[in-house]
Formats: C-alpha cells, structure tokens, sequence
C-alpha cells in the first residue's frame, strides 16, 4: 500500500493527505511517520479515479489510528479534492505550492519559518489565480505570499503549456511587441487569430508559473515550438545549457500590492535578438541570479535564513544547482527533498504535514 516511509521530528495528529492531479499520491501521517504510497498517475480517467478513491477508502479503514482529517487542493475539480470532501472526515484546504514547500519542511524535521520557494507549471492560488513561480513565508500555522513572478497571459489557456509558441506569442505581446507576432510565428496558423485574442484578453489568462517562463523562452528561440507533453520544451533548453551567462539588466523586483514582483520582461526582450544556445545559457543564468537576488533580499527582509525550494521546475538541474550554490554562497540554509523529487508526486506529504500543524497550532 505505502512505497516510502518518512520518519517524522514528532508526532503530529493523524493526517491524510488526498495528493494532487498528476503524479498523484496518497500520504497517512500517524505515529510519528509519514507513509507515502507510490506514483498513483494522473487522475484524468475514470479507470484512475475509482483506483484512486479504492486506495484512499482502504488507508482510512485499515489505518492503526484513524485520521481526523484529510488535506486537499484548493482546485475544486480535482477528484482528489472531491474525495476529500466527500469521504466523511474533516477536510483542511492546502494551497498547492504551500504543499510543495511543506513536503520539503516535512522531510527537515521543521515546522518553519522558512521562506519556500516554489516553481511549477500550475497550482491555484487565492481567488481561482493560476500562481506557478511563487516566494512563500511558511510556518506551523500556514503561509504567507511574499512574491511572485510577473506575470504573462497564457493564450488559449492549459494548451499553451503543450505549445510553447504561443508562450513567446505572449512574451512578444507583453513586451509592446504584439503586432510581430503574426509574422514570427507564420509557421502556425492560428498566430494571427492568437495576437487578436492577446489584444483583446480574451481566453488569455494571467499566469505568474515558472513553467510558461521557461515556456516563453522556448518559443522565443525556437525550441520545441509543439511539444508532445508538459515540459519537454524546457528540458530541451535545459540539454542545450553548457556554461551559464548572466544579462545584468534582465531582470527588475518590483512592489506591487505589497508584494515582491519579479519581473523577467527583460530578459525575455534579450532572448527576442539571441541565437538559440546562447539564450539558453543566457536564460538560464539570468534567472538563476534573479532568483537569487530576489529569495536574499527576502531574507534580510524577514530575518528568515532557511530556503526549501519545492515544484516541478527544480527537476531541472542546471537551475536547481545554479541556485542552490548562490543561496549558499549567500550564507543561508538550503532545504531540498531528500526522498522524493520536486514534482507532485510529494504533494500528498506536504498537504498531511501542513494540515497536521494547522490543526495542532489551532489555525484550522
């Protein structure tokens, strides 16, 4: 039933964590250790969603100590979300990306504070926002948005993270540039059509993900313009990185709403005029001293010295060690999943974890 056991600092109340949509798992949190069942998939079929809810239905009736409450996603439509609600124990909310950082706390034996720092392709945050490229403050009573990435508009909405072109379509959009889009991308019908519905907003959503960047740039220099699935595009960019190039001026952290905006429209302006390989040293690079930049200003901000970094993007090598040798260099402690890798698949560890201290600190 359980493929990894994770022992805990302490005991916390029993928690099931009910797992994300992709890459989905399930975690009991119970005597002192957390148990985490293996890779359950994607929850996009009708085959998948009964073998999910048999498997979540057998850990609560076969646990020694039954949970009092079942964390879930925010996103209504999940059926992990729905089984939560629907399976008779107290459901506690855990926000995506706070789940992300949470797993990695998990994991550390701490209850924070942390600053967490989570990239992805998608989590939905506060008031049914696409959030995906986000700076957190995270403790035992829940978290706190920092910051987040600018954010671009994601033309025809989840099909753009399979079509990096319209990606840099939006790029250009964002940058004043809109009206070269039909040119530069002439290659696809649809790009006239695309630019109309950039101008007028409409099926375009905002999205501060870390993903549709990295997305952005690959449309922009050319990579992977119609990839097969989520990501590939990226980790092509990504097998294209040698050494790394920092464009000092690619990069602007701004306050908007009391948060702290970082603002890639530059770098992304650099990549408009930069053959391919070298964008992708230079794309990389560059966000990787951005983020830095932004996490230590962060941190003298708030005093905060430890930084998890959690979400699907730090698969990506390059950036994870690029970025974890600055925060070092910058003399703060690096928190990165030991048992599980980045992605979703530790998402059920952090919702148990997140919503067991909740509970026991009396925030939920």
């Amino acid at each position: 039933m359980f493929e990894k056991t994770v022992i805990l600092s302490r005991r916390v109340p029993p928690v099931l964590g009910a797992g994300a949509l992709l890459k989905n798992s399930l975690c009991l949190i119970q005597g002192g250790k957390a148990c985490v069942s293996a890779d359950n998939g994607q929850l996009e079929s009708a085959e998948a969603i009964e073998n999910y809810e048999r498997a979540a239905e057998k850990i609560i009736t076969q646990a020694e100590e039954k949970p009092i409450a079942v964390a879930h996603d925010l996103h209504p439509d999940f059926p992990s979300t729905r089984f939560a609600l629907g399976c008779g124990l107290k459901p506690v909310a855990v926000q995506h990306h706070h789940a992300h950082i949470a797993a990695v706390m998990a994991e550390h034996g701490t209850g924070g504070p942390v600053l967490g720092l989570a990239l992805d392709g998608f989590g939905l945050g506060h008031n049914n926002e696409s959030w995906g490229g986000e700076l957190l403050r995270v403790d035992s009573r829940g978290f706190q948005r920092l910051g987040h990435i600018a954010p671009l508009p994601q033309p025809g909405g989840d099909i753009a993270a399979r079509q990096p072109w319209r990606m840099g379509a939006a790029a250009l959009w964002a940058l004043g540039r809109g009206s070269e889009i039909a040119k530069r991308y002439a290659d696809f019908p649809n790009a006239r059509v695309l630019a109309s519905m950039l101008e007028k907003g409409i099926n375009s959503p905002p999205t501060t993900s870390a993903g549709r960047l990295f997305d952005a740039a690959c449309g922009l220099l050319g990579v992977k313009p119609i990839a097969i699935f989520e990501g590939e595009a990226p980790m092509v960019l990504e097998a294209m990185t040698g050494k790394t190039e920092t464009y000092s001026g690619g990069w602007t952290i701004e306050e908007r709403n009391g948060l702290a905006v970082l603002n890639m429209f530059p770098l992304l302006e650099k990549l408009t005029y930069c053959e391919t390989r070298e964008g992708a040293e230079l794309f990389h690079g560059t966000l990787i001293s951005a983020l830095a930049d932004w996490t230590e200003k962060a941190a003298k901000r708030t005093g905060i010295k430890s930084v998890a970094i959690g979400g699907g993007c730090f698969l990506n090598k390059v950036l994870r060690e690029g970025f974890g040798q600055r925060i070092m260099a910058a003399g703060l402690n690096l928190l990165f999943g030991k048992s599980f890798p980045p992605g979703d698949a530790s998402v059920s560890l952090g919702q148990a974890w997140a919503a067991a201290l909740m509970i026991e600190n009396g925030a939920v």
